[in-house]
């Protein structure tokens, strides 16, 4: 069995992977196979081909994971670990590629503003992955830790516009964006997930119409028809 991976093996892989994505974006040639040759031949010397091939895929799974960019070659590997995912996310800040912190969970609506606002500044290349089962913690009230990306991925989508009545945000905040309000369809309180098939935008006064109107099992039908993203809570898993 190989030795685990040093942090200075895996940092030599994301400043590899960064490099290539780079000259990806910039539509600049480069050869996969000889950037992994390049590597063997330096600070990952004890790694063969394949295993340096698989960690340039856990790269991508953590960017594919955050609805970033990533390396077209390089599928992402399935089933990151959220100790390799972790390292990776703190590495790919070591590089300047981009803030950890801005998608660290939090159960802080503040909190979760901020960083889905710094979010946004980046733009997606796909939907983020993110949660489906999120974690509940106490504060003066029992709340659920979310995801910043899903919060700027559906406000994204939306384009300013409120996803159940169809019309403009009501007003811009303090930051010029359009105000809408982030739903989900299956509250997390009632199991569901904090993934984009679960979550919507909405304006204040729809938004309170899901959680205070008569019939809400009438307002959530009524979603799952205008929204085709939306999944029903038996297929969510």
């Amino acid at each position: 069995m190989a030795d685990p991976w040093t942090e200075d093996e895996v940092a030599a892989c994301v400043r590899a992977y960064v490099r290539m994505l780079q000259m990806e974006r910039a539509g600049r040639p480069y050869v996969k196979a000889e950037v992994n040759a390049e590597l063997r031949r330096g600070p990952l010397s004890a790694r063969t081909k394949a295993s340096v091939e698989y960690r340039m895929q856990n790269i991508s799974a953590v960017l594919e994971s955050l609805g970033l960019r990533r390396i077209s070659g390089y599928v992402p590997a399935r089933n990151v670990g959220p100790t390799v995912r972790d390292q990776i996310l703190r590495l790919l800040g070591a590089e300047g590629f981009l803030n950890p912190g801005d998608y660290e969970p939090s159960a802080d609506e503040q909190t979760l503003e901020e960083r889905s606002h710094r979010i946004r500044q980046r733009k997606f290349d796909s939907p983020p992955s993110g949660n489906k089962t999120p974690r509940k913690t106490e504060v003066s009230t029992d709340a659920y830790v979310r995801d910043p990306a899903i919060i700027a991925w559906v406000r994204e989508f939306a384009a300013g516009r409120c996803e159940l009545c169809g019309r403009e945000a009501p007003f811009r905040d303090a930051r010029g964006e359009p105000y809408l309000e982030v739903h989900h369809v299956v509250a997390l309180g009632d199991g569901g997930p904090d993934v984009i098939e679960n979550a919507v935008a909405l304006c204040p006064n729809c938004h309170r119409r899901c959680h205070y109107s008569a019939d809400p099992e009438a307002v959530a039908e009524e979603l799952y028809e205008r929204v085709p993203r939306l999944v029903r809570p038996k297929t969510l898993s």
